[in-house]
């Protein structure tokens, strides 16, 4: 479920991510929950997606990678168009012609790029714009797509522009300051083209003081007025020297005074010293270490949490302060102020990743390189502003005179829940408070709920029309084959020649599908420019017939006789390598044969007047289900007869009346059974099928009252609020059975 069902831009955000191709800024104000949103959408979606953050720490947490590790990028300034008449191997400088020197993608990795539909980049505040350049470069170049931003790449940007900035040296910038009007990431050239929907989460998590947040609004946007000052120096303390059980952190601008601090208070304390040492295995980076390879402590320090607690209960979160009641050997026990139970602190393990594609579940995973074991907390009389972000704290110290750089005020105010537990040791001035006009400009792009509302069903359609072209696209397929072509003459395997004919048949036929297929695209790019007119109806008719024409030819032509090389290979000695590429190449027409099943769903759901979120919904499930699916399980023999154009709905009916379960026709057809489900809740409509036929009777009433609540919301959105226990397939009967009646009682016989 969404962790907050009623945060309107928390659900917009979902759906253009999921259910759009649309680029996305997901920004807000601190506390508002974007590392839980980049959690839900890690969890949740079905995209194939990466993770990546421009400092290893920020990787790590994100639970993704390092931009310039995942993309090879350079460490030095990117120039946009190719220079001429400078050593560029001396400058470290690099332009589209010199990016390609040094990156080395071997063949898994080309693929990855290649299969990647979701870039997320979290904390992209401090992401340079020469960088993101340089990533829309490459993906362009090994997506072979030079046409499309980021070659086709949806990208999700999330991040707050009022926190830390990109780094850049005054040499860099002088280099870049004739391509660039700022560093920040949206003054990219790339995003001149492809500029992001704004989504700004509004609703506050940590501040609940509207006279507090309204300060700190005022900070962000450069409105501060006297009388922000005048409140903010009522709490202006400089001797202040808080008492043990009171909790407070020091902030500061500096990571050697806030050391100082720490290692002061510590030393003070009576009592024995204890050191925990990390455990790291594999490839785990020094400089990506999320906390202290060596954590010494003694009882009575003060520390804080780093790490959200995993457990249901969620004792403790990033940020929360305690104290260190008793150490026994390996046991830390913690208690925190104003209460009485005692904390057990156990160890926690983040990873360290690489991003793999696995063609058999079509998926992106993560593959475990290294690990980082340590107990979750570091000692918190004192942290530096810049390690703060993303913490919230109840009581801070804020202490940093005039090194205050801009935009540092904001980021440490915004760290405490309640102005009350504020005290400044310095006064904060008015030049300390700037914030960069183009970042003020840039934030002002944000649409209206709305106008987002109105973009996000634009948006739906839009990708509907380009996931049906897509479906009949040929190029992968034909792609492997000419791979697996190519291959013949290094491979050693029994009868070479035979196996050479069979793989140049199949190239032939996949060549001729893709000229058609082709054509079709082309139509179809018309067609659904004007499908709506008519209600989609001629659009349906067309893609009715080209389902029934390439379904039959990918069977005909490429799966069967694939299956009878597999059936002739399997049996002989030295081929089980060979015999992995032709499952492989398998498995590819195999989910062609789903892209162009799904395109019939899609149209005939519009046809229905089913609304394009809800049928996004219900595509993204199916996709879901077909990556935990085995790609590679034999067909079984498909029902005797057959069948007409768009008559797969039909065959799972008439499987149905027969006394077939839906387990027992998912596997008859090789198809999920949220599919099945789908085909035969369609049938409620016309009323061959009963909803008691496929829905408990327990279920339907509180799906019927969700339905009316929020009988516009996806099929995803209501799940969310019916719970895990209802499924799409049973939410969608439902619905399907709620239109029925409608259409009953305004048409009665």
């Amino acid at each position: 479920m969404l962790p907050d069902s009623h945060n309107p831009i928390f659900e917009l955000a979902t759906q253009f991510v999921t259910q759009t191709d649309r680029p996305i800024f997901l920004t807000g104000k601190a506390g508002t929950g974007k590392t839980t949103f980049l959690k839900y959408i890690r969890e949740h979606c079905f995209k194939k997606m990466a993770i990546v953050a421009p400092t290893g720490v920020a990787a790590i947490n994100a639970g993704g990678v390092t931009l310039h590790s995942f993309f090879q990028l350079p460490f030095g300034p990117y120039i946009p168009l190719q220079q001429q008449g400078w050593d560029k191997d001396s400058t470290g400088i690099t332009d589209p012609h010199t990016l390609f020197k040094n990156i080395r993608f071997n063949a898994d990795k080309r693929e990855l790029l290649q299969e990647l539909e979701l870039l997320v980049i979290d904390e992209v505040s401090m992401v340079r714009a020469d960088m993101l350049d340089a990533v829309d470069t490459i993906l362009r170049h090994f997506r072979q797509r030079p046409l499309s931003p980021f070659g086709g790449v949806q990208v999700l940007y999330i991040g707050d522009l009022f926190q830390l900035p990109p780094i850049v040296q005054r040499e860099e910038w002088e280099l870049l300051r004739p391509y660039y009007k700022s560093p920040f990431f949206f003054d990219a050239k790339v995003l001149l083209e492809a500029p992001p929907v704004y989504l700004e989460l509004k609703k506050i998590y940590r501040q609940n003081e509207a006279d507090f947040i309204h300060i700190l609004n005022n900070i962000r946007n450069n409105r501060t007025t006297r009388e922000d000052l005048e409140t903010l120096h009522t709490y202006y303390k400089p001797d202040f020297s808080p008492v043990k059980e009171e909790n407070y952190i020091t902030l500061t601008s500096h990571n050697a005074q806030a050391e100082s601090i720490n290692q002061a208070e510590l030393t003070r304390l009576p009592g024995k010293l204890h050191g925990f040492e990390a455990t790291v295995t594999g490839e785990f980076n020094d400089k990506s270490f999320p906390a202290e390879k060596t954590l010494r402590l003694k009882e009575g320090a003060q520390i804080m949490f780093i790490k959200n607690d995993k457990g249901e209960t969620r004792r403790y979160f990033n940020g929360k302060i305690g104290r260190i009641e008793k150490i026994n050997g390996d046991k830390i026990i913690v208690v925190f102020p104003g209460g009485t139970d005692e904390l057990i602190v156990e160890k926690e393990t983040w990873r360290n990743i690489r991003y793999n594609y696995d063609r058999e579940k079509d998926k992106i995973e993560e593959e475990e390189l290294g690990s980082f074991s340590q107990y979750p907390i570091r000692l918190a009389w004192a942290i530096t502003i810049h390690k703060s972000q993303g913490l919230t704290f109840e009581k801070a110290i804020i202490d940093a005179g005039a090194s205050f750089a801009p935009g540092q005020v904001y980021v440490a105010l915004s760290r405490l829940t309640a102005i009350r537990g504020l005290v400044l040791r310095s006064r904060i001035h008015a030049h300390s408070i700037s914030t960069d006009e183009r970042v003020i400009a840039f934030t002002n792009s944000h649409l209206e709920e709305d106008r987002l509302k109105e973009e996000l069903q634009e948006e739906q359609k839009v990708f509907i029309a380009r996931t049906l072209v897509q479906s009949y696209n040929w190029s992968r397929l034909v792609e492997e084959l000419q791979a697996n072509q190519d291959e013949y003459e290094h491979r050693q395997i029994p009868d070479l020649q035979k196996a050479t004919q069979k793989g140049a048949q199949l190239l032939e036929k996949a060549l001729a599908q893709q000229e058609t297929a082709l054509k079709f695209s082309r139509q179809l790019e018309q067609l659904t420019a004007v499908a709506a007119e008519d209600g989609y109806r001629q659009l349906d008719q067309r893609i009715q017939a080209a389902a029934a024409y390439f379904g039959k030819a990918v069977q005909e032509e490429l799966i069967t006789p694939l299956q009878e090389h597999i059936d002739q290979v399997r049996v002989k000695q030295k081929v089980k390598k060979y015999l992995a590429t032709l499952k492989d190449l398998k498995i590819l027409f195999r989910r062609k044969q789903q892209q162009i099943d799904q395109s019939v769903q899609l149209v005939s759901g519009l046809v229905k007047g089913i609304d394009p979120a809800n049928l996004l919904s219900d595509l993204q499930e199916q996709k879901k289900n077909s990556q935990e699916a085995s790609a590679t399980a034999p067909t079984p023999d498909a029902p005797s007869g057959k069948a007409k154009k768009g008559d797969t709905h039909r065959i799972s009916l008439e499987l149905f009346k027969e006394g077939r379960s839906i387990a027992d026709i998912s596997t008859l057809r090789s198809l999920a059974m949220t599919t099945i489900e789908g085909h035969l809740a369609t049938f409620i409509l016309t009323g061959e099928i009963s909803v008691r036929e496929l829905v408990p009777e327990n279920k339907i009433a509180p799906i019927l009252s969700t339905l009316e609540e929020a009988r516009d919301a996806s099929i995803v959105i209501l799940r969310q609020r019916l719970g895990e226990e209802y499924s799409f397939g049973e939410i969608r009967a439902v619905r399907n059975h709620l239109t029925y009646l409608t259409q009953q009682s305004s048409h009665p016989s």
